[in-house]
């Protein structure tokens, strides 16, 4: 274990610490703080640098828990000094963008919210929904995120409609166009009939739309219009015009709610509880509502006033100026508000007003915003709380020592033992951690075709999953201890993923069979094993003959069922795909001249098999170890009346 410590931390060196602290100057600026690896740990601010980064270091029992992990990985800090609060406000922003720091991200990133991204980055930029922003390409942008998924799903497929843009991740031939490029709805950017630099002014238009900017684009349409009309190019007119009518009926099915059709504003409000707070951001252009995002953080280490200054920072320094309106009408006074305005002013590079309205139909807005606000906290913790008793009631059924936080499902698919695959999936407080999955191989030789043996399969995932922790039992580790606190980083083990339960898709067998490799391994007190029957729904657990009792409708057996069914799922689904490229496969052993490598030559230069299918003998021919009989073969074999 002390191989993995390199140096050590500021907490467990006093001198380092001491002298770090002494030396750093009473100004504004930005700190950066640094692990190990030298990796930002956090980037902050703050008018005076002494006094906010010795805050950290005085009292570790009056940090939350969160900054008290993350003050124990620090190893070093920079700093970078500014004239003014407001400088370095902005340097804090960039410096966030650019960085990523860990301990920065304030808002969960739990994929509940998607967001729109245009990949810039690209030769040809793509359009597409995500529920992730983090690591891409810092030249992708991204819009949101926005809570009405559908609203914004029938957006995007709309201006697809309206503009003529690249519809695939990957081209459909390899020498031709499809059929979206004979339609229209394509330009050709698979054979790159469309230069790049043209592509990007329609990708700019519709970037247009999600920026607020439907008016500045119609008005961009309309010039272009009459320029064509002009020159008597009628037929370009006419598309442009059928551009502008779909956008301005695109805008027009947005509500009608502000009666100040003059101002572009942004309306904020937020709602809070112990656990949670919502912040929903209404996007009001032109008098119409374009776009509702929202946004969750967690109360528990920040009160709501902050959380909410947070929420601004971070959404209006990822926006450009043209994107920031002139107005921002706000539920409650930021603390030091005065700061925050003339950084908005500096990022729109024009005055914005901050608005905290007492009456008058802006008063109304707030209220609306903040309306939706509730509705978002009390549907979260609606489904948390659903999501707590269905663990609770696992927990009485099985007799668990507490309440699972992690729970692994286990499944076998083939057919007649062919292509025998292995399913892991995991829920986290009842929730599928997708993230988590594994996959398995079956590398049993006596499992082949024609001879299947699920015990024997359930018994090798069983075995390969648990190999480590039984290592680490030899060592003299305490599992039951790992069990207990594997979500602290600092167990001198490391061990995270340790399961509070397993669960085996299958009847007494299968949970015989898992069982009987935990043994083996060591491990048949550490791991909490039951197992689930699909024809009559019965659940086992080791030592009891019988299946337990239950009534259907309890919520502890219903999360098991889903479990159960996304193990099953999971595995079906690698079986069918490894099935599917055996059976390509098998199609080419049955071409003279062609054996194992071959095949793996040639499915690694063409990628599939319908691309290989498409391509001429001179272009097989050129494959290294190829050559002109065997290419000959090749193509008439696909190319066979």
């Amino acid at each position: 274990m002390n191989s993995l410590v390199k140096t050590i931390a500021l907490t467990a060196d006093s001198n380092k610490l001491n002298k770090l602290l002494g030396i750093i100057p009473e100004l504004p600026g930005c700190y950066l703080m640094k692990d190990n690896n030298d990796n930002y740990l956090y980037i902050g601010k703050s008018k005076n640098l002494r006094s906010r980064v010795r805050s950290y270091f005085r009292n570790n029992s009056e940090l939350s828990p969160r900054i008290s992990l993350m003050v124990r990985q620090i190893y070093d800090i920079e700093f970078i000094l500014t004239d003014t609060e407001v400088e370095a406000l902005t340097l804090e922003s960039n410096l966030i963008k650019q960085n990523q720091p860990y301990f920065n991200v304030l808002l969960k990133d739990d994929k509940k919210y998607p967001y729109v991204c245009i990949t810039w980055s690209e030769k040809y930029p793509r359009i597409f929904i995500t529920r992730r922003r983090r690591n891409r390409n810092i030249k992708d942008r991204y819009y949101g995120p926005y809570v009405d998924v559908s609203s914004l799903r029938n957006t995007i497929n709309l201006l697809k409609k309206i503009f003529p843009v690249r519809q695939r991740i990957r081209p459909l031939y390899k020498d031709k166009t499809c059929l979206n490029y004979s339609i229209g709805r394509c330009p050709g950017v698979c054979q790159e009939v469309i230069d790049s630099s043209k592509y990007r002014l329609t990708i700019n238009k519709i970037a247009m739309v999600f920026e607020g900017r439907t008016d500045d684009l119609i008005s961009e349409l309309n010039k272009s219009m009459l320029k064509y009309s002009e020159v008597m190019e009628y037929e370009k007119a006419l598309k442009i015009k059928n551009q502008i009518k779909a956008i301005f009926s695109l805008t027009q099915s947005q509500k009608m709610i502000d009666p100040d059709s003059s101002i572009n504003r942004d309306v904020i409000a937020f709602a809070s509880n112990k656990t949670f707070t919502c912040v929903q951001l209404f996007q009001m252009r032109s008098g119409k509502l374009i776009a509702r995002i929202g946004y969750t953080a967690d109360t528990k280490n920040n009160c709501s006033d902050i959380i909410l200054q947070k929420v601004m920072e971070e959404h209006y320094s990822n926006l450009t100026a043209v994107e920031i309106p002139g107005e921002i009408v706000i539920e409650q006074k930021l603390n030091k508000s005065f700061i925050f305005n003339e950084w908005l002013n500096e990022l729109r590079g024009r005055k914005v007003r901050l608005v905290y309205p007492k009456k008058s139909h802006k008063n109304k807005l707030v209220k609306l915003v903040k309306m939706n606000a509730e509705f978002e906290l009390n549907s979260i913790c609606h489904g948390i709380e659903k999501h707590k008793l269905a663990l609770e009631d696992l927990s009485n059924l099985l007799e668990l020592e507490g309440v699972p936080k992690r729970i692994e499902g286990y499944d076998i698919s083939h057919i007649q033992g062919s292509n025998a695959v292995g399913s892991q999936v995991v829920f986290i407080n009842g929730i599928p951690a997708k993230h988590h999955y594994r996959k398995y191989k079956i590398k049993n030789e006596s499992i082949h075709i024609g001879h299947s043996d699920d015990y024997l399969a359930i018994e090798e995932i069983i075995t390969r999953r648990f190999n480590c922790f039984s290592r680490y039992k030899e060592k003299g580790i305490d599992l039951s201890h790992i069990r207990k606190h594997k979500s602290s980083i600092f167990d001198p083990s490391l061990i995270n993923d340790f399961p509070d339960l397993i669960l085996i898709d299958g009847g007494k067998g299968q949970l015989n069979a898992a069982l009987k490799a935990l043994k083996k391994l060591g491990l048949e007190g550490d791991v909490r094993l039951c197992s689930l029957a699909k024809k009559r729904e019965e659940i086992f657990v080791p030592g009891i003959g019988d299946s337990l009792e239950y009534l259907k409708d309890d919520e502890g057996v219903l999360l098991l069922r889903r479990l159960r069914d996304e193990a099953h799922r999971f595995a079906i689904s690698f079986h069918r795909d490894r099935r599917s490229k055996n059976l390509k496969r098998s199609i080419l052993t049955e071409i003279p001249g062609i054996g194992p490598k071959r095949i793996k030559v040639l499915l690694r230069h063409f990628k599939s098999i319908n691309a290989l299918q498409l391509a001429s003998q001179e272009e097989i021919a050129e494959i290294q170890g190829v050559g002109n009989e065997i290419a000959l073969n090749i193509w008439n074999y696909f190319n066979k009346e």
